[in-house]
């Protein structure tokens, strides 16, 4: 299985930790976030990533290289002289995708069977499935609607009624919904996925488990506690 991180964000709400520093090289109990990430995807069956990078990800290729130390194979996508958006990075990178390909963030800690979430997806004839959460708006916004195990409404904008469910940071995409994205183009998977659920093609995943984020100064200590507490320091 293969997953594509999005680590191309330029990071700027952690200040000075990411002035000098990609989001994926932030210590965490003195390890780098993207160390975290690759070992919890090997963990479940993932044997293959992409890396799409922009802000500094050079640095990030110098570090994992071409990740044999953590038992998986990494490629690396760079936006260019652009940044091209979430969706946008993943065009870029289409030569590099399987068919079909997890996508996650570069800043997301998501506690996945990455082998149940597929089995589920090639089990039904949809373009793709996006992992969410009842979230009730407690650690962010809601912004899905989930029926009959679908994604029937999708926003990071508007308040829906029934929008209990927020996109927990995971999905799979067949490498076809990638002909709705321009070529060199800024796109976002927002954009990506409103034409999907549009079109009745994006399947609902629910997990119990919480996610954990370190795109905000908050977030970064959310999860150092956590791991703090996992690995019993």
């Amino acid at each position: 299985m293969q997953v594509a991180i999005l680590a191309g964000g330029l990071a700027t709400r952690l200040g000075s930790l990411t002035k000098e520093q990609p989001k994926s090289l932030v210590r965490i109990l003195d390890r780098p976030f993207l160390a975290y990430q690759l070992q919890n995807a090997v963990r479940s069956g993932v044997n293959d990533v992409v890396m799409c990078v922009g802000h500094l990800g050079d640095q990030i290729e110098n570090h994992f290289g071409d990740g044999h130390q953590y038992e998986v194979n990494i490629q690396y996508s760079y936006d260019g002289d652009k940044l091209l958006g979430t969706a946008g990075s993943l065009k870029k990178a289409e030569t590099l995708l399987e068919d079909p390909f997890f996508v996650m963030y570069g800043d997301s800690y998501l506690a996945l069977d990455f082998k149940a979430i597929m089995a589920d997806f090639t089990a039904h004839n949809k373009q793709a499935m996006m992992v969410v959460y009842k979230n009730f708006d407690q650690y962010d916004r809601s912004n899905c609607v989930v029926e009959n195990n679908c994604i029937k409404c999708y926003s990071k904008t508007e308040t829906i009624e029934d929008m209990v469910y927020i996109d927990y940071g995971a999905s799979i995409l067949r490498k076809s919904t990638l002909d709705f994205v321009p070529q060199d183009e800024v796109f976002s998977l927002q954009q990506l996925f409103s034409v999907l659920v549009n079109d009745q093609q994006m399947l609902a995943y629910e997990t119990k488990e919480r996610f954990y984020e370190i795109g905000s100064p908050m977030g970064l200590n959310e999860f150092h506690e956590y791991m703090t507490v996992k690995e019993g320091i």
